[in-house]
């Protein structure tokens, strides 16, 4: 069997790993073990704060709504029961941003739940 040089792919590997760990601190951005390491940990931290990420957003939502219902007398929980009982199918997410940039259209969803 031929002998197979593997000088550029091995060049290439490492380039390809250094590049993500760019900016990283201490050993973690050039040397090439605990750059692996280091990279593979990003991934693993990168994929489960996008899930936390939801959840943090739904609890703002519900903040800002909550904050919106109080000036107008009402509560959280009982303001997403009468909208689950009247069929208004409205998500938080717009709900928040409805409360948050138009009061007006807010204080009217509101008087169509009472």
């Amino acid at each position: 069997m031929p002998r197979v040089k593997r000088g550029v792919i091995h060049g290439k590997k490492r380039a390809r790993i250094l590049k993500l760990t760019k900016g990283y601190r201490w050993g973690r951005k050039n040397l090439i073990k605990q750059a692996i390491t280091a990279s593979h940990l990003a991934g693993a931290h990168a994929l489960a704060d996008r899930r936390k990420k939801k959840n943090v957003n739904r609890a703002l939502w519900q903040v800002k709504i909550n904050a919106a219902l109080r000036i107008n007398g009402l509560t959280y929980s009982k303001f997403i029961h009468t909208l689950k009982t009247k069929n208004i199918e409205l998500d938080r997410k717009t709900l928040a941003t409805i409360a948050k940039d138009y009061p007006e259209i807010f204080k009217k969803i509101i008087a169509a739940t009472k």
